[in-house]
């Protein structure tokens, strides 16, 4: 990467991701992936049978950014680093996706509540013949929840794009007793996974 051009691209459309790398002042720019099935998807991200979550993360995050590096070269931009992530929370062996309407939301809230479950990110860099992935695994404990904080937490637009249905960083940090891992990779995003990754390719982080 030239000494003058320290900016990467960004392959996701996470505000919280954005959020994170604004945190730490890394400079980046959107690469937009289709990700709504109406029109098509660049990038599957169903669940293959059988598949444990750990393999499930890091095959998603590692499609995400050869199809992102390829777009890169099609459309002729600007050659530089292209970050993708992807994160799942899974408990009891099972992948716990985006709900799709309240009744699934409520159901993994009822699941989680006064139980540890798993958050898992990886976090993958691709750049010219460098393509390198780390996955970081997070400890979450929710307190016991109850029917009436499940339906109020349900009534806000805060589960509907979050995979678990809950976001850390919002109203749902009032269900969490205590964590074990990284705040910023429960977010999306482990930052330190993700600066010890870019430091690879020449980012000054």
């Amino acid at each position: 990467m030239k000494a003058h051009d320290k900016k990467i691209y960004l392959a996701s459309k996470s505000p919280r991701r954005r959020e994170l790398l604004r945190q730490v002042g890394i400079d980046f720019d959107l690469l937009s992936l289709r990700s709504d099935p109406a029109r098509g998807v660049d990038v599957p991200e169903d669940v293959l049978p059988g598949e444990p979550a750990h393999e499930y993360v890091v095959r998603v995050a590692r499609e995400k950014g050869a199809f992102a590096w390829k777009v890169l070269q099609q459309r002729r931009q600007p050659l530089r680093p292209v970050l993708t992530a992807d994160t799942t929370v899974t408990i009891d062996d099972e992948i716990l996706g985006k709900p799709a309407d309240p009744a699934e939301a409520k159901a993994m809230l009822e699941r989680l509540s006064g139980r540890t479950h798993q958050v898992l990110t990886t976090v993958a860099v691709h750049y010219t013949d460098f393509a390198q992935h780390i996955t970081q695994v997070s400890d979450v404990r929710f307190a016991p929840l109850s029917p009436q904080q499940i339906a109020a937490y349900c009534a806000t637009l805060e589960p509907y794009d979050k995979a678990g249905a809950y976001g850390i960083q919002g109203l749902a940090a009032l269900f969490i007793e205590h964590i074990e891992g990284s705040h910023s990779g429960i977010m999306g995003l482990p930052l330190f996974e993700t600066a010890a990754l870019l430091r690879k390719v020449g980012v000054p982080v």
